[in-house]
């Protein structure tokens, strides 16, 4: 985060997303904010909160993209969460708390990983190790839970000399084989973990073998894979053993508390009219549950208390409906920044169909290059393309930078139907604006894209 001024965050953001200026700046404030928050002194730094931001704006136009993005350049934890999910206490149905929770989780996976990298190359010789083992004594029991719990550890026979010299040369064997790449498609039987499925608890996912902790042991059950899928799994095992479980869940809820941004979509559906009644009611208990949270709690979770008042929480919604001052006043007083996000124009198609390093037309390539099939976009289909999804969206529902999808499935169907087919040859094919138009006319009209809409 240190070698990232506010500028060099919005030409990050510029990669991936178009236009949106103002709500890039105020972002990247904020993350150079927290930044400049860590090197300021223990008492002034207890007295700085992070500038929450609603973002205003019609779907797809980059809300959701600009802070997941945000939060991936500096690899902090993130969660999307959308207000519409969650209930007023004493409904049933998620609990706002849960929030945090998943975050936090995120957070775990993140230091895990990192953890993970640091001892990686040791988790990988000692899991060839146990290939190697599993190989030479495939029919092994597996241990008892029993004898887990009991501390008891069955006896092994002892083998004669000849035997243990035979088995170590045939060890020596398949290690220069695996180091060879020759065992990759060898199946053998790994012991795992058979994790307990999730029950549902108001609303959430509540794993009942995670909440016994180490309390009972762990069962496990027999697999049959080839090697190179039990590398892998053995590896994570024993990386797990390999770092250090408690400084981890230590290093991850420093890091929610510090970095996480959390980010509530729809909040405008939760935004009920002054002096109503029925739903109104419910939704303004939504928002109070949240109040607590983004102005600063202590969240319970199974690994310790968390604390949300250095979160930074990013809220957005249309609010086509709904106004802004229909929040409870409360809550519009967390989110002191208002961006608003413009509807997409024809040439902010064109760019996002050219421009982003992820752009469209690049994915679709790709996509049909796997069927030895080679697109060509001229400028005149990526005219013709833009301006068909910009036409639709007036002419229909707004869906901003998602029609762009409908209109490719439909100048493609044809293609993406027919590749890959055993009397299909490999072959290049130029997109031009007349071939656009083409498959654009008829029945399949912009206006009539609605089927596609995931």
């Amino acid at each position: 985060m240190a070698e990232l001024t506010p500028r060099q965050i919005v030409r990050e953001l510029d990669r991936y997303i178009v236009g949106q200026d103002e709500a890039k700046r105020a972002v990247a404030i904020a993350l150079r904010n927290r930044y400049r928050r860590s090197k300021v002194d223990d008492a002034m730094r207890e007295e700085i909160s992070p500038k929450n931001i609603l973002m205003i704006g019609p779907t797809g136009v980059g809300k959701t993209e600009i802070a997941r993005r945000l939060a991936k350049l500096v690899s902090a934890p993130f969660i999307k969460v959308e207000a519409t999910k969650f209930t007023e206490v004493g409904y049933v149905g998620r609990d706002v708390e849960s929030i945090i929770r998943d975050l936090v989780e995120a957070s775990v996976r993140i230091c895990k990983e990192k953890a993970s990298q640091k001892v990686k190359a040791r988790a990988t010789v000692l899991a060839e190790e146990r290939i190697i083992d599993l190989i030479l004594h495939p029919n092994r029991k597996p241990v008892n839970p029993i004898d887990v719990l009991l501390g008891n550890k069955p006896k092994q026979p002892e083998l004669p000399a000849e035997e243990k010299q035979r088995i170590a040369q045939k060890a020596d064997e398949l290690r220069a084989q695996l180091m060879r790449g020759e065992l990759e498609d060898v199946e053998i039987e790994v012991e795992v973990e058979d994790a307990p499925k999730d029950v549902e608890i108001n609303g959430a996912s509540v794993n009942i073998g995670s909440m016994m902790g180490d309390m009972m042991p762990k069962k496990t059950k027999l697999r049959r894979v080839k090697v190179k899928e039990a590398r892998k799994i053995l590896e994570q095992e024993e990386a797990d053993k390999l770092i250090d479980q408690d400084a981890v869940q230590e290093e991850a809820i420093r890091r929610a508390e510090q970095d996480g941004i959390v980010f509530i979509d729809e909040i405008d559906k939760i935004a009920g009219r002054r002096g109503g009644s029925g739903p109104d009611v419910s939704r303004e208990g939504v928002q109070r549950d949240i109040l607590p949270i983004v102005e600063g709690s202590t969240v319970n979770t199974k690994y310790g208390p968390v604390k949300t008042d250095y979160m930074l929480f990013i809220a957005a919604g249309a609010f086509h409906v709904a106004k802004v001052s229909d929040l409870i006043p409360e809550l519009q007083g967390r989110f002191p920044v208002h961006v608003q996000l413009k509807s997409l124009t024809r040439e902010d198609f064109q760019r996002i169909l050219t421009q982003p390093d992820n752009a469209l037309t690049l994915q679709y390539k790709a996509l049909l290059a796997v069927d030895k099939v080679m697109l060509t976009f001229e400028d005149s289909a990526i005219e013709a393309i833009a301006n068909a999804a910009f036409t639709a969206n007036e002419t229909a529902e707004d869906i901003g930078a998602r029609r762009l999808h409908a209109v490719f499935e439909q100048v493609l169907e044809d293609i993406s139907f027919n590749a890959g087919d055993e009397n299909m040859p490999p072959f290049e094919l130029t997109i031009n604006g007349e071939y656009v138009q083409q498959h654009l006319s008829g029945e399949n009209k912009p206006t009539d894209l609605r089927k596609y809409i995931l």
